[in-house]
């Protein structure tokens, strides 16, 4: 279900003008938990990393590619999530961020004290929001319990949801299920402490690696289109092909599909 599309396909679809004449709560399952991945769903990781990169004074005189030292260091996050997903050790984001981080700076030749590159590592913890995330979040709890389910450590988490000021019911993490997601054991984790049927459950995020892991479960997918979480010209998500699919270009958009 496309919302704030046209009909398309097979797939049902309501415009916000008609939004006030059809119940889309009764042509799709009622959910219980709405689950949310953060970094890029909730929080606008890239643009946020790249102004504490620059506005640091002790690296004014680094000359360095900051973008790009941006976007390689979270290019390499999912290839560290799976090496612990294929039996690595785990450890929590900081830990596998200060590794990256540290490659990172070596290929592109960039020198930083060990306090600046802490202060980056730290900067996962203080991302802008995304215009839409406050007032969804708010919006969403009225109906439904709201959760975190991100690959931050609840530490991480914590910081940062303080600091962008988003509220949700309770913070779940990977950390919980020793694990990091796409694998299984995460989204299960989570519906065994939420005592939540799969059905009663949707997934909410901007990647389709995550809605196809929790679909498989059983999860309602719920794709958010974030087309500038890589930056204005930068790589854009492709929908996900998922029975049972809701699209929605926010979280405000979202809580007006779902009555909230």
């Amino acid at each position: 279900m496309r919302i704030g599309q046209p009909l398309t396909g097979g797939r049902a679809a309501v415009s916000p003008a008609r939004l006030a004449d059809v119940d889309i709560l009764a042509a799709v399952k009622p959910l219980r938990v709405l689950l949310f991945d953060v970094f890029g769903t909730l929080v606008d990781w890239r643009s946020s990393l790249i102004e504490i990169a620059e506005a640091t004074p002790s690296r004014a005189d680094v000359r360095a590619d900051w973008a790009g030292i941006v976007d390689d260091w979270r290019r390499a996050y999912q290839p560290a999530l799976d090496r612990v997903r294929q039996g690595a050790a785990w450890r929590d984001l900081d830990g596998l961020q200060r590794q990256t981080l540290t490659d990172v700076l070596a290929r592109r030749g960039v020198e930083l004290a060990a306090a600046d590159r802490e202060s980056l590592i730290g900067g996962w913890r203080r991302l802008r929001p995304w215009p839409d995330s406050r007032e969804g979040l708010d919006r969403l709890r009225r109906r439904h319990v709201t959760a975190t389910l991100s690959n931050g450590h609840i530490a991480l988490l914590a910081d940062l949801l303080k600091f962008a000021d988003l509220r949700v019911d309770i913070v779940l993490s990977a950390q919980l299920a020793a694990c990091y997601k796409p694998d299984a054991k995460v989204y299960l984790m989570a519906l065994r402490l939420l005592e939540c049927q799969p059905g009663d459950a949707g997934m909410v995020a901007a990647h389709a690696s995550d809605l196809r892991a929790a679909a498989r479960l059983g999860l309602r997918p719920i794709f958010v289109h974030r087309p500038f979480e890589w930056g204005i010209g930068g790589y854009r998500a492709d929908t996900p092909e998922l029975d049972g699919l809701l699209e929605t270009a926010g979280l405000v958009e979202l809580a007006e599909a779902l009555g909230c």
